[in-house]
């Protein structure tokens, strides 16, 4: 296990050490910036608790959810680290994964100036995957075994958030239906909060681990190590957690206005039925090790709460800039890296 005084002492000596450790602080960043922000968009956007308040809830839960969970489990970090194979050869590796880093920072800049909630998630997937492809010189750098969990949280984060999120609307809807109006919105308010929390510490779960593991492929091939390695030191995930928490807490109020605002118009009851499917989701996809979207899977259980009170009430136009943005991440984010990553390879 690499020691955080090993790293600092490599840090300002080793300018690749430096250069990867900046472009992975801005790919987490952005992650912050465009998927952290949506586990607290429902519960501001229903004004169950003041913006302020859950950015600083949303970056402490993100930093608990990382840790805790990898103690238990480091399943989802393990299938990202394990999905590409850059070589044996390390500055070529290093060369790649700059590549990728940047075209994650690239692809979620672009959506963010726009408000779309990209996923940084497939982000990160196809910048590795692409960058992977260049570097070996075809598909011998994917390990498809890995790379088909994608498909299967793709299901989870549409497929079952639309659905939980439409069945959650509906039973609490026929739970609460003699409730009065007044009394209904305290206790929502209340749930909207803790609903904000669990989705919160999911987040910081499942997207924490992804970029744990880049981050410590990019420490141990820039000091010379074997690439890989599953063993993560407390200061890996405290780097993660604060990175994510500073990019939600600088650059979430466009993503917040766009999922918690814009897109449906939610009661408080719908945001809890919203936040608490995603978490399930999410959850569930942790435990597995399957790499899940929290922008897919929040905002499609957003849409299911919507559909459950009307389909009119979804603002379909904005749903659909939001899946045009998703289809086109992986041709769009993979052809960025890899590209970037065979410009690279000329200074090899």
């Amino acid at each position: 296990m690499i020691s955080f005084d090993a790293f600092l002492g490599a840090l300002f000596t080793n300018p690749v050490l430096l250069i990867i450790t900046v472009l992975v602080a801005g790919a987490i960043f952005v992650n912050g910036a465009t998927d952290a922000s949506n586990a607290i968009a429902t519960a501001i956007g229903t004004r169950s608790i003041r913006p302020n308040v859950a950015v600083a809830m949303g970056a402490v839960c993100n930093f608990v959810g990382l840790i805790v969970m990898t103690y238990l489990s480091t399943a989802v970090a393990d299938t990202i680290g394990k999905m590409v194979d850059f070589g044996t050869d390390s500055e070529a590796a290093l060369l790649a994964l700059a590549a990728a880093m940047i075209s994650i920072i690239v692809w979620g800049a672009v959506a963010w100036r726009f408000g779309i909630p990209t996923s940084q998630s497939h982000s990160l997937i196809a910048g590795l995957t692409g960058a992977a492809i260049a570097v070996q010189g075809g598909l011998a750098g994917i390990h498809f075994g890995e790379w088909v969990k994608v498909i299967y949280g793709l299901i989870i984060s549409t497929g079952l958030g639309f659905g939980l999120g439409w069945l959650f609307t509906k039973i609490i809807e026929r739970v609460f239906v003699g409730m009065a109006y007044r009394t209904a919105n305290r206790v929502f308010r209340v749930g909207n909060v803790l609903a904000a929390i669990f989705l919160a510490l999911m987040h910081g779960a499942q997207d924490g681990q992804k970029f744990m593991s880049i981050a410590m492929l990019g420490v141990a091939l820039a000091l010379g190590m074997n690439g890989y390695s599953d063993s993560y030191p407390i200061w890996i995930m405290a780097f993660c957690a604060l990175a994510m928490a500073i990019g939600s807490g600088i650059g979430g109020k466009r993503i917040i206005e766009s999922v918690g605002m814009n897109m449906v118009k939610m009661e408080k009851y719908q945001g809890f039925a919203a936040s608490f499917a995603a978490s399930v989701c999410l959850l569930a996809a942790t435990l597995f090790g399957i790499p899940v979207s929290t922008t897919h899977t929040n905002t499609t259980a957003i849409m299911g709460c919507g559909a459950a009170r009307h389909l009119k009430a979804v603002r379909w136009n904005l749903a659909g800039n939001m899946v045009l943005t998703w289809v086109f991440t992986f041709p769009g984010c993979g052809l960025i890296g890899f590209v970037l990553a065979k410009l690279f390879a000329l200074f090899v």
